[in-house]
């Protein structure tokens, strides 16, 4: 048998999920659903009429069981719970951003500097920062993975949510000026 096809794949990108929240966005309606709750609490009605307004004809029984995943999932919560003529109704809310995006063709070739040098940079921060990820203790129930390696990335994850949300209000707080 010859090779007719041989290339050495590099990890370039790590993805930090758990199998919880994969399968609680694995529905394009649920990423969705994020997607509209992000900086917003709406009750399952409001939910609804967003998700027809971007295509999503979903039933509001539905809409429900989604939100009960994602909340399930701890992706989503309830932010407030308003009574009404003696109905209840929850208003959902989160705190997490989904990044979804379809980079252009030319991306590599056009970015691939300004990704290699900040890479670098950012590399020897991590370098510092490894050894004291390592010495966190292991608690009951964790699995034996590389945990310094998930609390380096959570690191990086918070600081570039703190970055990307804190850019956004500066760009609003200048428009303000």
């Amino acid at each position: 048998m010859s090779t007719l096809l041989e290339k050495e794949i590099k990890v370039n990108r790590i993805l930090t999920t758990s199998i919880k929240h994969a399968r609680a966005i694995e529905d394009p309606a649920r990423a969705k659903i994020i997607e509209i709750l992000y900086h917003r609490a709406l009750s399952a009605d409001q939910i609804s009429n967003e998700l027809k307004k971007t295509g999503y004809k979903k039933a509001l029984t539905t809409v429900r069981h989604h939100l009960d995943i994602l909340k399930g999932s701890g992706l989503i919560e309830i932010a407030k719970i308003e009574e009404s003529r003696g109905a209840i109704t929850k208003f959902y809310s989160t705190s997490t951003k989904l990044l979804g995006y379809a980079t252009p063709d030319d991306f590599d070739s056009k970015y691939s500097k300004v990704i290699d040098n900040t890479s670098v940079k950012i590399e020897k921060i991590l370098r510092n920062l490894t050894p004291k990820t390592t010495k966190a203790k292991k608690t009951k129930g964790e699995s034996s993975g590389n945990y310094s390696q998930y609390l380096v990335m959570e690191i990086m994850n918070r600081a570039m949510t703190n970055i990307m949300e804190n850019s956004g209000k500066r760009h609003q707080s200048i428009k303000h000026i």
